[in-house]
């Protein structure tokens, strides 16, 4: 795992920064998600951008988080996310973070979720809705609409997908399954694997 601020190069790169430096100065959040939507969809299918090498190789036991870019003068953070056959994440959050999430390769299984009460660390969520994204699908999220899963569901294939953050995530909270539709909160630090 690697905490270091990276410093990656991939053919396309000042393209997407450019590209990226623009929509993160549209406006409020809901403006800058939206711009990055439509940047991100546009860059998935940009031939002139190719993600670093390294981001096509899965990890054994996790999903793998790489950081590729973290503006300095913006303070967001670029993390290519590579999802072997069946990795995915429990339900989470963001902590608080607006997220726009784009896929690059393969096919995700995405659901969200409604937070419908909470008592103390004990959350009750249902199912709001799921979706399959193929490549050059775009999402955004907005606390505090925020709480879901991904998962990679092939069985064979590598996913990639892309993720921009207002900030750098180091943490969130991840709700692990209880009873019924009740969850219970467990704060998680997120690392990140290294990117070459």
């Amino acid at each position: 795992m690697n905490d270091a601020m990276p410093d990656i190069h991939f053919p396309g790169h000042d393209k997407l920064v450019a590209a990226l430096d623009t929509a993160v100065t549209s406006g409020d959040e809901h403006a800058i998600t939206a711009a990055l939507r439509n940047t991100l969809c546009a860059m998935i299918r940009d031939r002139d951008v190719h993600l670093p090498e390294c981001v096509h190789e899965p990890i054994v036991d996790h999903y793998a988080r790489r950081e590729i870019y973290r503006s300095e003068r913006h303070g967001y953070s670029v993390v290519a996310m590579t999802w072997g056959p069946g990795q995915g994440t429990p339900v989470h959050d963001h902590s608080g973070l607006w997220c726009v999430e784009g896929v690059w390769d393969g096919e995700l299984e995405i659901v969200q979720y409604e937070l419908l009460e909470r008592d103390g660390e004990r959350f009750r969520f249902r199912a709001a809705g799921g979706m399959h994204a193929g490549p050059g699908s775009a999402g955004s999220l907005i606390p505090p609409h925020e709480y879901h899963t991904i998962r990679n569901a092939s069985e064979d294939a590598v996913a990639i997908s892309l993720h921009i953050y207002k900030a750098p995530m180091e943490c969130c909270s991840k709700f692990v399954p209880q009873s019924g539709e009740w969850f219970v909160r467990e704060s998680s630090t997120l690392a990140t694997d290294e990117a070459a």
